[in-house]
């Protein structure tokens, strides 16, 4: 019971805090326990990230995309109060982090497949001339990409026998000019060295087909040694002509000419001298070669034995090189 007379008196303590109304909560910007900072910040995480439905395409953002995401990051904490300066780092470090989580997902790049890359490879080759790797040879046009060299002949195997002669002929030849090379394959050409383009390549070679296809195997004897030159006096040559056979050489030069003209290409020599190569060097050394060397070179050959069997060479077929592709036109 109450005493009488007595009053209660309220106990102040100093050390209790009074309740602040929201108002004044909301002014330090702290509703529901600093819940607009936390909301603030969880807007800024979220910038920049889009989700399937929305997006419709798996690329990354660009970087002007990352540039319009900072703003509105910025512009979604602008009306945010942080208790401290402290709670204002976090959020610019997580705007930073998403601009350059942005930045490096934009300049990713996928690579190139391989079967890109190598699509046309074998219709352009860089190639760079070097003469020391081909004995000092020119080339007799420059090379560009796309430009095939192209070459029509007659092919010629070659028997042990007749290398057996070849040796011959190249050791006495050697007394003269010491840098001659034997070659290593043998043919009687039907053509100059003409220039295709790629796409040229396929209906060129179906023209000499249809050009070729009425042409029979003949024989042709080649035993006169002459020494030649090319076009550019570049290259000199010792090579066996033919003495035999001429007539219809010159009926497949006619047909192969026609082919030429269809694309506006050099056609063979009026006069062609058709021959075997047997061996080359650099230079115009033809005057050095003809003479006595050209002569003592005869007797060699026509002292053989069996030359004139060895010497007949069977046509049997025609052949066409362009670049490192090899085309044959059997004869009937």
């Amino acid at each position: 019971m109450p005493v009488p007379g007595r009053e209660r008196k309220e106990e102040q303590k100093p050390w209790k805090a009074t309740r602040k109304p929201a108002a004044a909560r909301e002014s330090l910007g702290q509703p529901n326990g600093g819940g607009r900072v936390l909301g603030a910040m969880s807007g800024v995480a979220l910038v920049g990230y889009s989700s399937s439905s929305s997006s419709g395409s798996g690329s990354p953002a660009s970087e002007e995309d990352c540039v319009s995401s900072t703003h509105e990051a910025g512009a979604q904490t602008e009306g945010a109060s942080f208790p401290s300066s402290r709670g204002l780092g976090k959020s610019l470090i997580a705007v930073l982090y998403v601009w350059l989580s942005c930045r490096a997902a934009a300049a990713a790049r996928l690579p190139m497949p391989d079967s890109v890359l190598n699509m046309f490879k074998d219709q352009e080759e860089a190639v760079v001339d070097d003469c020391s790797k081909h004995g000092g040879r020119v080339r007799t046009f420059p090379h560009e990409r796309g430009n095939w060299a192209t070459h029509v002949y007659m092919p010629y195997v070659a028997p042990e026998d007749f290398l057996d002669l070849l040796e011959l002929l190249l050791l006495h030849a050697r007394t003269f000019v010491t840098s001659l090379t034997a070659m290593t394959e043998f043919h009687i050409s039907l053509s100059e060295n003409v220039v295709l383009r790629y796409h040229w390549i396929n209906p060129f070679i179906q023209s000499l087909k249809e050009h070729l296809t009425s042409f029979h195997r003949f024989t042709c004897r080649a035993d006169q040694v002459k020494i030649y030159t090319n076009q550019a006096k570049t290259r000199t040559f010792i090579g066996l002509e033919v003495s035999s056979g001429h007539s219809q050489l010159l009926e497949l030069v006619s047909e192969v000419d026609k082919v030429m003209e269809e694309y506006n290409l050099p056609l063979f020599h009026k006069d062609p001298s058709f021959h075997l190569s047997l061996a080359w060097c650099v230079g115009n050394q033809s005057k050095e070669l003809e003479g006595r060397c050209l002569q003592e070179l005869q007797e060699i050959v026509d002292g053989f034995e069996d030359s004139s069997h060895l010497l007949r060479i069977h046509q049997a077929e025609v052949r066409c090189k362009s670049g490192k592709k090899f085309f044959s036109f059997p004869l009937r």
